[in-house]
Protein backbone atom coordinates (compact mmCIF):
# COMPACT_ATOMS: atom_id res chain seq x y z
CA UNK A 1 0.00 0.00 0.00
CA UNK A 2 1.61 3.69 -1.27
CA UNK A 3 1.48 6.41 1.25
CA UNK A 4 -1.40 7.93 -0.42
CA UNK A 5 -3.47 4.65 0.04
CA UNK A 6 -2.48 4.38 3.32
CA UNK A 7 -3.77 8.56 4.03
CA UNK A 8 -7.07 8.24 1.00
CA UNK A 9 -8.27 4.67 2.96
CA UNK A 10 -7.33 5.52 6.43
CA UNK A 11 -9.29 8.98 6.09
CA UNK A 12 -12.29 6.53 4.53
CA UNK A 13 -12.13 4.80 7.81
CA UNK A 14 -11.87 7.52 10.00
CA UNK A 15 -15.27 8.98 8.74
CA UNK A 16 -16.65 5.85 8.58
CA UNK A 17 -15.60 5.28 12.19
CA UNK A 18 -17.26 8.81 13.15
CA UNK A 19 -20.61 8.90 10.88
CA UNK A 20 -21.72 5.46 12.41
CA UNK A 21 -22.35 6.61 15.99
CA UNK A 22 -24.26 9.36 13.92
CA UNK A 23 -27.85 7.58 14.70
CA UNK A 24 -27.68 9.13 18.93
CA UNK A 25 -27.63 13.00 17.48
CA UNK A 26 -29.20 12.25 14.14
CA UNK A 27 -32.18 9.53 12.07
CA UNK A 28 -33.81 9.56 8.97
CA UNK A 29 -36.50 6.66 8.87
CA UNK A 30 -38.09 7.58 5.65
CA UNK A 31 -34.40 8.20 3.51
CA UNK A 32 -33.60 4.44 3.21
CA UNK A 33 -36.88 3.95 0.78
CA UNK A 34 -36.94 7.08 -0.65
CA UNK A 35 -35.18 7.56 -4.67
CA UNK A 36 -32.21 9.24 -3.10
CA UNK A 37 -31.64 6.65 -0.18
CA UNK A 38 -32.45 3.78 -2.67
CA UNK A 39 -29.79 5.21 -4.63
CA UNK A 40 -26.83 5.08 -2.04
CA UNK A 41 -28.18 1.54 -1.69
CA UNK A 42 -27.66 0.96 -4.80
CA UNK A 43 -24.51 1.96 -5.51
CA UNK A 44 -23.21 0.84 -2.00
CA UNK A 45 -24.49 -2.67 -3.08
CA UNK A 46 -22.68 -2.76 -6.76
CA UNK A 47 -19.24 -1.44 -5.18
CA UNK A 48 -19.54 -4.53 -2.90
CA UNK A 49 -20.39 -6.85 -5.75
CA UNK A 50 -17.92 -4.95 -7.78
CA UNK A 51 -15.20 -6.00 -4.65
CA UNK A 52 -15.58 -10.03 -6.02
CA UNK A 53 -13.62 -9.04 -9.27
CA UNK A 54 -10.08 -9.36 -7.27
CA UNK A 55 -11.42 -13.01 -6.01
CA UNK A 56 -12.35 -13.90 -9.41
CA UNK A 57 -8.89 -12.79 -10.65
CA UNK A 58 -7.18 -14.25 -7.73
CA UNK A 59 -8.54 -17.60 -6.92
CA UNK A 60 -9.84 -18.49 -10.89
CA UNK A 61 -7.07 -19.71 -12.74
CA UNK A 62 -8.34 -19.68 -16.00
CA UNK A 63 -10.02 -16.09 -15.53
CA UNK A 64 -6.33 -15.03 -13.87
CA UNK A 65 -5.14 -16.53 -17.05
CA UNK A 66 -7.10 -14.85 -19.76
CA UNK A 67 -6.11 -11.27 -17.91
CA UNK A 68 -3.08 -11.95 -17.27
CA UNK A 69 -0.95 -8.44 -18.93
CA UNK A 70 -4.13 -6.25 -18.93
CA UNK A 71 -5.25 -6.44 -15.32
CA UNK A 72 -2.40 -6.35 -12.49
CA UNK A 73 -3.74 -8.11 -8.90
CA UNK A 74 -2.00 -4.59 -7.57
CA UNK A 75 -4.08 -2.47 -9.51
CA UNK A 76 -7.36 -4.47 -8.29
CA UNK A 77 -6.20 -4.90 -4.63
CA UNK A 78 -6.21 -1.00 -4.67
CA UNK A 79 -9.33 -0.74 -6.75
CA UNK A 80 -11.05 -3.20 -3.65
CA UNK A 81 -9.44 -1.15 -0.96
CA UNK A 82 -11.39 1.39 -2.12
CA UNK A 83 -14.67 -0.11 -3.25
CA UNK A 84 -15.08 -1.39 0.38
CA UNK A 85 -14.07 1.98 2.21
CA UNK A 86 -16.56 3.90 -0.39
CA UNK A 87 -19.06 0.96 -0.59
CA UNK A 88 -19.69 0.88 3.31
CA UNK A 89 -19.51 4.54 3.59
CA UNK A 90 -22.47 4.79 0.73
CA UNK A 91 -24.33 2.05 2.90
CA UNK A 92 -24.19 3.72 5.90
CA UNK A 93 -26.12 6.95 4.04
CA UNK A 94 -28.67 4.52 2.59
CA UNK A 95 -29.15 3.52 5.92
CA UNK A 96 -30.34 7.08 7.57
CA UNK A 97 -29.04 6.10 10.83
CA UNK A 98 -32.59 4.00 11.04
CA UNK A 99 -31.17 0.67 12.84
CA UNK A 100 -34.23 -1.01 14.29
CA UNK A 101 -34.34 -3.97 11.81
CA UNK A 102 -32.57 -6.84 13.07
CA UNK A 103 -31.50 -7.77 9.51
CA UNK A 104 -30.37 -3.93 8.91
CA UNK A 105 -28.41 -3.89 11.84
CA UNK A 106 -26.85 -7.33 11.39
CA UNK A 107 -26.19 -6.19 7.50
CA UNK A 108 -24.25 -2.82 9.50
CA UNK A 109 -22.34 -4.78 11.40
CA UNK A 110 -20.97 -7.20 9.08
CA UNK A 111 -20.09 -4.73 6.71
CA UNK A 112 -18.21 -2.74 9.03
CA UNK A 113 -16.58 -6.01 10.31
CA UNK A 114 -15.66 -6.70 6.54
CA UNK A 115 -14.00 -3.44 6.18
CA UNK A 116 -12.49 -3.37 9.35
CA UNK A 117 -10.51 -6.59 8.72
CA UNK A 118 -9.84 -5.82 5.71
CA UNK A 119 -7.74 -2.82 6.76
CA UNK A 120 -5.98 -4.30 9.67
CA UNK A 121 -4.89 -6.90 7.48
CA UNK A 122 -4.14 -4.43 4.54
CA UNK A 123 -2.30 -1.75 6.66
CA UNK A 124 -1.63 -2.75 9.93
CA UNK A 125 -0.75 -5.92 9.95
CA UNK A 126 1.81 -4.91 6.94
CA UNK A 127 3.05 -2.13 9.11
CA UNK A 128 3.27 -4.51 12.02
CA UNK A 129 5.37 -6.77 9.55
CA UNK A 130 7.60 -4.10 8.97
CA UNK A 131 8.63 -2.57 11.80
CA UNK A 132 8.96 -6.02 13.04
CA UNK A 133 11.66 -6.59 10.38
CA UNK A 134 13.93 -3.12 11.42
CA UNK A 135 13.47 -3.79 14.83
CA UNK A 136 14.82 -7.33 13.94
CA UNK A 137 17.80 -5.66 12.25
CA UNK A 138 18.10 -3.29 14.80
CA UNK A 139 18.74 -6.21 17.60
CA UNK A 140 21.12 -7.53 15.61
CA UNK A 141 23.47 -4.60 15.42
CA UNK A 142 23.24 -4.69 19.51
CA UNK A 143 23.76 -7.67 19.52
CA UNK A 144 26.84 -7.57 17.20
CA UNK A 145 28.05 -4.91 19.27
CA UNK A 146 27.52 -6.13 22.76
CA UNK A 147 29.72 -9.53 20.94
CA UNK A 148 32.05 -7.33 20.03
CA UNK A 149 33.08 -5.99 23.44
CA UNK A 150 34.85 -9.42 24.25
CA UNK A 151 37.55 -8.63 21.83
CA UNK A 152 37.86 -4.85 21.96
CA UNK A 153 39.70 -2.67 25.13
CA UNK A 154 36.63 -1.97 27.37
CA UNK A 155 37.14 0.70 30.51
CA UNK A 156 36.12 -0.35 33.45
CA UNK A 157 34.27 2.59 35.32
CA UNK A 158 32.88 2.76 38.77
CA UNK A 159 29.56 1.94 38.27
CA UNK A 160 29.62 -0.77 34.58
CA UNK A 161 32.18 -1.37 31.73
CA UNK A 162 32.09 1.67 28.85
CA UNK A 163 33.53 0.25 25.07
CA UNK A 164 35.66 2.61 23.36
CA UNK A 165 32.75 4.37 21.87
CA UNK A 166 31.69 5.54 25.21
CA UNK A 167 28.26 3.18 25.35
CA UNK A 168 27.86 1.79 29.03
CA UNK A 169 27.20 -1.97 29.29
CA UNK A 170 24.56 -1.86 31.42
CA UNK A 171 22.95 0.70 29.12
CA UNK A 172 23.48 -1.59 25.77
CA UNK A 173 22.54 -4.95 27.66
CA UNK A 174 18.77 -2.58 28.60
CA UNK A 175 18.77 -1.59 25.05
CA UNK A 176 18.61 -5.19 23.97
CA UNK A 177 16.17 -6.54 26.59
CA UNK A 178 13.85 -3.38 26.13
CA UNK A 179 14.16 -4.76 22.30
CA UNK A 180 13.54 -8.27 22.79
CA UNK A 181 10.51 -7.78 24.65
CA UNK A 182 8.98 -5.41 21.97
CA UNK A 183 9.82 -7.92 18.97
CA UNK A 184 7.86 -10.58 21.21
CA UNK A 185 4.81 -8.43 21.63
CA UNK A 186 4.55 -7.51 17.80
CA UNK A 187 5.40 -11.10 17.11
CA UNK A 188 2.34 -12.06 19.25
CA UNK A 189 0.24 -9.20 17.64
CA UNK A 190 1.30 -10.16 14.39
CA UNK A 191 0.61 -14.42 14.30
CA UNK A 192 -3.31 -13.28 16.16
CA UNK A 193 -3.75 -11.16 13.01
CA UNK A 194 -2.12 -13.82 10.50
CA UNK A 195 -5.89 -15.09 11.10
CA UNK A 196 -7.19 -11.99 9.29
CA UNK A 197 -7.80 -13.76 5.99
CA UNK A 198 -9.99 -16.17 7.47
CA UNK A 199 -11.84 -13.76 9.51
CA UNK A 200 -12.31 -11.46 6.38
CA UNK A 201 -13.25 -13.86 3.91
CA UNK A 202 -16.09 -15.40 6.65
CA UNK A 203 -17.35 -11.98 7.78
CA UNK A 204 -17.87 -11.55 3.82
CA UNK A 205 -19.96 -14.45 3.25
CA UNK A 206 -22.49 -12.93 6.05
CA UNK A 207 -22.67 -10.03 4.64
CA UNK A 208 -22.82 -11.04 1.52
CA UNK A 209 -25.94 -13.31 2.31
CA UNK A 210 -27.37 -10.59 4.14
CA UNK A 211 -27.05 -8.15 1.53
CA UNK A 212 -29.28 -10.09 -0.69
CA UNK A 213 -31.79 -10.51 1.73
CA UNK A 214 -32.00 -7.23 2.16
CA UNK A 215 -32.33 -6.84 -1.46
CA UNK A 216 -34.85 -9.37 -1.55
CA UNK A 217 -36.78 -7.51 0.84
CA UNK A 218 -37.20 -4.27 -0.73
CA UNK A 219 -38.23 -5.96 -3.61
CA UNK A 220 -40.58 -7.83 -1.92
CA UNK A 221 -42.48 -5.36 0.15
CA UNK A 222 -42.24 -3.06 -2.49
CA UNK A 223 -39.70 0.54 -3.02
CA UNK A 224 -42.37 4.14 -2.30
CA UNK A 225 -40.50 5.75 -5.68
CA UNK A 226 -41.37 3.14 -7.95
CA UNK A 227 -45.04 4.38 -9.56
Amino acid sequence: MTETEKITVGGLVSVLTLIVPGFLIHSAPRFPGSLAGSMFGIAAALLFLLLLSYTAVKRQAWIKERTKGSISLGALMGFHVYAGAIGALLGIIHSGHKFQSPLGVSLVISMLAVVASGFIGRYYLAQVSQDLRLQQKELKLLRDRYDGLATVSVVWTRDSVVDPSGLRLDHLLGAISDLEFTIMARDAIKRTLARWTVFHVAVAIVMYGLMALHIWGGYYYGLRWLP
